[in-house]
């Protein structure tokens, strides 16, 4: 096991009618004006949002609304919204929704409390000094932004999303009812489900000698969520599961799967070149078809670990550690595919001409490396990317 430094400060309040407190847990923290981003109509038509402005409005919090947050949040919704967050003196950002409200928030808050443009943090020409702290409400289980370090945003006028990591961008708290997501449809549902076990897949696939325990935990995740992922497809309104996933999505990216190992998430940088070119497509559905072709391209480096991770997440019996691997990642498709999920780029409508740019814009010009079983570079990261097309 590797030297490894673990800080997970968010206080999770987990359970029914938790999003009821939000605002007594606000005004304990001692803040009087704070932002509130969402999405769009979601929350309205639920009612979630009359429960959590009478909280707010019944503690004496003053509310400056944000909503239309977009999936893949966008740069100029974060730009637009700091200067309402200074005008106003917001002393706090609330998120209500997903990885997108939440990642949108965490952007804000730094954008509001540093002298830079806030495109400087995820392009590393800039680092924050501070932030105003961030909560959430979740309402969709799937980015794990509630207790991660890290926050993507999406610049439409270059077609990059790019991310950033910081101990500022930890929420300080994360309200978690499982029944806030049963209205969550069956797609975005799956797309969750996948983000979650990429987020402890690309933990556990490092180049680092076996850590039995956090091995364990990750297999542990990752079975889970399978388990409640086919129960969520009968009947998606079962609170255990869709409280297994929720629980799951926080821990799949506070860093926990990762304690011992290297962390790299090779396929997210894919990921991120994919949709931040395709707005259309959601993170989870485009994990979901690159995922398999990476493990097909990188497993034969350590078959061994992939043999792992079939046996002890899929309950593959083969005793040939390459037969094993291969039928591992085979299981792990049909299971995305059991979800919904697409299986090849050309189903998000895409010309397999685009696959030199997405190549491009993952190398950011050939000028870097991904890193993984073995480096990445541009021919590496194209041959992935039409094997799956």
């Amino acid at each position: 096991m590797r030297d490894f430094t673990f800080y997970a400060p968010t206080k999770v309040y987990f359970g029914k009618d938790k999003h009821k407190e939000v605002g007594a847990i606000i005004k304990e923290l001692g803040y009087k004006v704070i932002m509130m981003q969402y999405g769009k109509e979601s929350i309205k038509k639920s009612g979630l949002y009359d429960e959590v402005m009478k909280s707010l409005s019944d503690s004496g919090i003053k509310v400056v609304e944000m909503g239309g947050v977009e999936p893949n949040p966008k740069l100029s919704f974060v730009r637009e919204a700091i200067k309402v967050a200074k005008e106003n003196k917001v002393e706090m950002i609330l998120a209500v929704g997903g990885g997108s409200a939440i990642d949108s928030s965490k952007y804000t808050a730094a954008g509001a409390a540093n002298d830079c443009d806030v495109w400087d943090f995820p392009t590393r020409k800039a680092v924050p000094k501070k932030s105003l702290p961030v909560g959430c409400i979740l309402t969709l289980a799937a980015a794990g932004s509630e207790m991660s370090s890290s926050a993507v945003i999406t610049n439409m006028e270059e077609n990059m999303k790019r991310g950033f990591n910081s101990d500022f961008n930890r929420c300080k708290f994360a309200i978690c009812n499982p029944e806030l997501t049963y209205t969550v449809n069956p797609y975005q549902t799956a797309c969750g489900i996948v983000d979650i076990m990429a987020h402890t897949m690309e933990r556990y696939f490092t180049n680092c000698e076996d850590t039995i325990l956090t091995d364990r935990i990750a297999e542990s995740i990752l079975k889970s969520v399978a388990e409640a992922g086919k129960v969520l497809k009968e009947n998606p309104c079962d609170y255990d599961a869709r409280a297994t996933v929720m629980w799951a999505s926080s821990l799949s990216h506070n860093d926990l799967t990762g304690c011992g190992r290297d962390n790299m998430l090779p396929v997210h940088q894919l990921e991120h070149a994919l949709s931040g070119e395709f707005d259309h497509i959601a993170h989870g559905a485009g994990l979901a078809v690159l995922f398999p072709a990476w493990a097909q391209y990188v497993y034969k480096y350590n078959p061994k670990r992939f043999a792992r991770f079939a046996r002890q997440v899929w309950d593959v019996t083969e005793t040939d550690d390459e037969k094993a691997a291969l039928a591992g990642i085979e299981k792990m498709a049909e299971f995305f595919a059991f979800l919904g999920m697409p299986l090849k780029l050309r189903e998000f409508d895409i010309c397999e001409s685009s696959i030199s740019r997405l190549a491009q814009l993952c190398t950011f010009n050939r000028s870097r490396v991904v890193n993984s079983y073995v480096e990445l570079d541009f021919e590496k990261i194209e041959e992935i990317f039409k094997s799956c097309y």
